[in-house]
C-alpha cells in the first residue's frame, strides 16, 4: 500500500488533473483485489454508484489497531478507496474516528474534481471506517 504522505507529495508535483486522474487509476490497479469471498453483501458500501467492499480487522484490545482491506468494480473507485485506506488502515480506532479523510482529499484538490455520485459514495467509504472505528473503541 502507497504511503499517505507519498500520495500527498505525488498530487503537488502533478499539474494537470488528467495526470492526477491517471495517478489515481495507478493507485487503484496497486491495490490488492479482494477475494470472491470477501465480496459479500456484509462487505459492501452503500452508497456508491459502483459496487465498493471494505473489509475491517481489528488486532483486539481497547483501543484496537484497525487495518482494511477494500476492492472496487470501478477504475478510478479503486484508487479512491486506495487513498483511503492510506489515510486510516494500521490506525487506531479513536485516531480513525476522529480523522476525516475528507479533509486529505480536499487538500490535494481531489473532491472538487469528483463526479456527485463519487464524492457521495466517497463520503458513504470514509463514513463507513468511523462508523466501524467508533464502534470498536465504544467496545
Amino acid at each position: 500500500m502507497t504511503d499517505l504522505a507519498q500520495i500527498i507529495d505525488d498530487f503537488a508535483f502533478l499539474d494537470e488533473w488528467e495526470d492526477r486522474y491517471r495517478y489515481v487509476i495507478e493507485l487503484g490497479k496497486a491495490l490488492p483485489e479482494l477475494s470472491e469471498d470477501k465480496k459479500s453483501a456484509q462487505n459492501k458500501v452503500h452508497g456508491c454508484a459502483s459496487q465498493v467492499w471494505l473489509v475491517t480487522h481489528s488486532d483486539g484490545g481497547g483501543d484496537p489497531v484497525l487495518t482494511f482491506e477494500g476492492d472496487s468494480d470501478a477504475h478510478i473507485v479503486r484508487g479512491l478507496v486506495a487513498i483511503v485506506l492510506a489515510v486510516y488502515s494500521g490506525k487506531r480506532a479513536s485516531e480513525i474516528s476522529s480523522t476525516d479523510a475528507l479533509d486529505v482529499f480536499n487538500t490535494i484538490g481531489l473532491v472538487e474534481h469528483l463526479s456527485s455520485q463519487r464524492a457521495n459514495g466517497l463520503r458513504s467509504m470514509v463514513r463507513r471506517i468511523r462508523d466501524e472505528a467508533s464502534i470498536r473503541v465504544a467496545a
